[in-house]
């Protein structure tokens, strides 16, 4: 059993590293996963790498198994797939998801892994965890038969709740960004493309997750009376200026917060964080998720591959990083 590992770490706002980190025995009820794949979630970690999580957030947004505090040094991550060396026999050789940072190998309660369905491959499972976010979105919202829906945002987390509208019976679904390139994943995920100027407005509902104060105001515009916007962004310590002199008080529109932190309210007494985190692992079998996994780094890059991201010159929707070899 290897006594050490490596792990990825923001040492301070945009600077990244790799550090050797001690790895202890699992004991009882514990097991020892040897990571396959990880996945960036561009949003909270590029914020989380700049340094701009607000002081007000740093206890809300620590993930599960985060080392270190806000704005840095800090362990930081949460789409870890990988298989499992050392536990109960039912889990050994198990392929499992964890909400765990970027690290070679590492040690965790059984309770922290979900094993991978049979179907589902290892890397696109790294998007487990934000298609969980999506699932709470859909119960946040939620969609109705023959809705009209638009998803405003087409980065991992727009693009996977418009892959789960795409299976809802009867609404019309437009994926709307004002990257061009994104109507190809649009057409893999079975939904219709706009840019934000084009887009269709008299919207039921609308999700907004592009992170940007014009395309909260752009989601508001799109509602029909008594719409509503789910909204699924972060903005970290940015400011949201919006414009609600016009149709926003006349039409009854409505902006609902989505995070996942919490099982919806609308779920909470009939689901935990178990059950969401199975049924996001289940829907990964559809094959049109792969359209996002969009780039791989192998782990000794990742910390070029955060600086890339975090400043745009990576593009980019769901970055996975490779660990053959580690």
């Amino acid at each position: 059993m290897a006594s050490y590992a490596r792990a990825f770490w923001t040492a301070a706002p945009g600077a990244g590293e790799i550090r050797s980190v001690s790895l202890p025995a699992p004991g009882p009820g514990e097991v020892l996963v040897r990571t396959l794949h990880s996945g960036v979630s561009r949003g909270t970690e590029t914020l989380v790498f700049r340094g701009e999580v607000p002081a007000s957030q740093y206890a809300v947004m620590r993930a599960p198994f985060q080392e270190g505090d806000f704005p840095g040094p800090v362990k930081y991550g949460y789409l870890n797939v990988g298989v499992v060396e050392q536990g109960p026999p039912e889990l050994l050789g198990r392929t499992v998801f964890c909400l765990y940072p970027h690290q070679t190998r590492y040690v965790v309660p059984v309770g922290a892994v979900v094993p991978v369905p049979d179907g589902v491959p290892a890397r696109r499972a790294v998007l487990a965890g934000t298609v969980e976010t999506a699932v709470n979105a859909l119960w946040d919202g939620p969609p109705l038969v023959g809705d009209r829906i638009a998803v405003l945002g087409a980065g991992m987390v727009g693009s996977c709740v418009a892959a789960l509208l795409a299976r809802f019976p009867g609404v019309s679904v437009q994926l709307v960004d004002i990257d061009p390139e994104r109507a190809a994943t649009a057409a893999a995920l079975g939904v219709a493309f706009a840019s934000p100027e084009t887009a269709d407005g008299g919207c039921d509902l609308v999700f907004h997750a592009s992170a940007s104060a014009a395309g909260l105001q752009r989601s508001l515009d799109l509602l029909a009376p008594e719409g509503t916007v789910v909204e699924l962004s972060w903005y970290g310590d940015r400011a949201v200026n919006l414009s609600l002199g016009g149709a926003f008080h006349s039409g009854r529109l409505t902006i609902r917060g989505s995070q996942v932190g919490t099982v919806s309210p609308a779920r909470a007494a009939r689901r935990s964080y178990a059950d969401r985190l199975a049924i996001a692992l289940d829907l990964l079998r559809a094959p049109a998720f792969d359209a996002l996994l969009s780039g791989a780094s192998p782990f000794g890059q990742l910390p070029q591959v955060l600086a890339g991201l975090a400043d745009g010159s990576l593009p980019a929707l769901c970055h996975t990083i490779s660990y053959d070899g580690e």
